[in-house]
């Protein structure tokens, strides 16, 4: 059972991120048609953020619809992972959607990753690896009846503020709305995990147990609070701080109420795998939101440690450039 649930979690993070590509693609093409056709005000609010006329067309895109598809395919493999091994480790596997969406994006959204990028990127990664690591290769127990309803009513507070902060926020909504999302499909992740009527099968048991309303609840607006997301951000800043939120969320929860367990020995690796994952997310989100590009015309993001943009009127700099580092001005002598 532990290879099954190791080779669910691996195909969820291949499907999670071909979907979030392919979703951020169909939010462009949405875009530059409103632009072509002059209508872009009637895609934007009032805080400056999309429309729900806006997200609603975006659902229509021929890319949207096939990456979410593969929603329903990450969805499958992550469940079954839930089910299989503890969350801390299930969710770190499927975290790797992270490595996925970066690779995909250079190819289908042309995005540029420089060294900085790629360095934050494997620093999330290679920290929930260690978080992983530090993961006994059992599931847990012994929720009680209650934590189902505790579950459901917290899941029903985070939807609220989701909603809220990604239409009043506007185009600050982007990592509010990724986070957000992110920790709604880690509530996914617990609820299935609790989820009675399953082994053995008792449809009834199911479907009155608050744990199957959790997870309907929180699958439709996670899934709308980061389309919102990925209309306004960069799709790797975006996922970066939505990994963190589905893998930290449930393996936080694991550990307490569910007792899931770090191997003998091994608490200060998940520390250290947790203080990471942090880090490295803050930076993709950093580096990955600053004045995004749905339209594919800017000019290219400067290189070395610098955010924002290169002037297209200069030539552009290497990635290790250091000429921000007290360079003289141009004539003078050194």
């Amino acid at each position: 059972m532990f290879m099954i649930g190791v080779i669910a979690a691996c195909l969820a993070a291949i499907a999670y991120g071909m979907s979030t590509v392919l979703r951020a693609l169909g939010a462009r093409r949405v875009a530059m048609t409103a632009r072509a056709e002059g209508v872009e005000a009637k895609h934007t609010n009032a805080a400056g953020g999309p429309s729900l006329r806006s997200t609603t067309s975006t659902f229509l895109d021929p890319a949207f619809i096939l990456g979410t598809m593969m929603v329903v395919v990450g969805f499958a493999g992550g469940a079954l992972a839930a089910r299989f091994l503890p969350l801390f480790l299930s969710q770190t596997i499927v975290s790797a959607n992270l490595v996925v969406t970066a690779l995909l994006g250079t190819i289908m959204l042309n995005i540029a990753l420089h060294t900085r990028d790629w360095i934050a990127i494997w620093l999330v990664v290679l920290s929930l690896c260690l978080l992983g690591m530090s993961a006994e290769h059992h599931t847990g127990g012994g929720e009680s009846a209650v934590f189902h309803w505790e579950l459901f009513v917290a899941t029903l507070g985070l939807c609220a503020i989701a909603l809220f902060c990604v239409y009043r926020l506007g185009k600050h909504a982007a990592i509010v709305g990724g986070a957000t999302a992110g920790l709604l499909f880690g509530v996914i992740a617990i609820a299935v995990r609790i989820l009675d009527g399953v082994d053995p099968f008792d449809p009834v048991a199911l479907i009155i147990d608050p744990a199957a309303w959790t997870i309907a609840v929180a699958g439709a607006v996670g899934f709308f609070v980061q389309t919102v997301a990925l209309q306004i951000g960069a799709v790797n800043g975006v996922t970066a701080v939505l990994v963190v939120g589905e893998t930290a969320g449930p393996s936080l929860v694991g550990v307490l109420f569910l007792n899931d367990n770090a191997k003998p020995g091994l608490g200060w690796l998940a520390i250290v795998g947790f203080v990471g994952a942090v880090v490295g997310a803050v930076l993709v989100a950093w580096y990955g939101s600053g004045d995004p590009d749905h339209f594919g015309e800017a000019p290219p993001q400067k290189g070395g440690w610098r955010r924002g943009r290169e002037d297209a009127s200069t030539p552009q700099r290497s990635e290790f450039d250091t000429d921000d580092i007290d360079a003289p001005p141009p004539g003078s002598t050194s």
